[in-house]
């Protein structure tokens, strides 16, 4: 059930907020140079004995070109979008991964000052068992978001606090005298 937002409330209703990595297009220009070499090795293969060397060559560099050119350019960037209803997190050029938080299942936010990529074992969608599961895209500040149990879900965004803010006055106006809650 949705709830229109109180005037007096002090956060923004709706907040969005990104966070991008370049250096992600380095390593996605690795990936291109494996798929090149895998189509100019089918194209032009080597003058070799037998099909199997030339055919695992070629299968093996596609398919690292393609492994490391798509799953660096999905964390390119990562988009983060949170209202009345859900925190939403989408990532790279067509939202995938995405993630849909409804906010009933949201018990708290905090400020992460500063989310590493060796800290989560490196960039992408991240789960570790003490910490949660998290969106690296890139080293610095983090929203860490309580799902309660114990659980929680970390994404490296732009001004962090901003969405820090805006989900504790939604999370407030959803229990605020007189106003139903997510159990009603």
């Amino acid at each position: 059930m949705t709830h229109p937002p109180r005037p007096e409330s002090g956060a923004p209703q709706v907040w969005t907020g990104r966070a991008r990595n370049r250096m992600q297009w380095v390593l996605a220009a690795g990936g291109a140079a494996c798929l090149a070499l895998g189509i100019d090795l089918a194209v032009d293969g080597p003058d070799v004995d037998g099909l199997a060397p030339l055919v695992m060559s070629v299968v093996g560099c596609v398919a690292v070109g393609l492994l490391v050119l798509f799953g660096t350019v999905a964390f390119t960037h990562v988009r983060v979008r949170v209202d009345h209803d859900a925190v939403d997190v989408r990532c790279g050029h067509i939202g995938v991964p995405r993630r849909r938080i409804p906010l009933e299942q949201v018990s708290g936010a905090q400020l992460a000052p500063l989310v590493s990529p060796r800290n989560w074992g490196g960039w992408g969608y991240r789960w570790r068992p003490e910490k949660g599961t998290a969106v690296v895209v890139r080293r610095g500040q983090g929203l860490v978001i309580d799902l309660g149990g114990g659980r929680r879900f970390t994404v490296t965004v732009d001004d962090a606090q901003g969405a820090v803010d805006t989900i504790r006055d939604l999370l407030t106006l959803r229990t605020a005298p007189g106003r139903p809650t997510s159990g009603a």
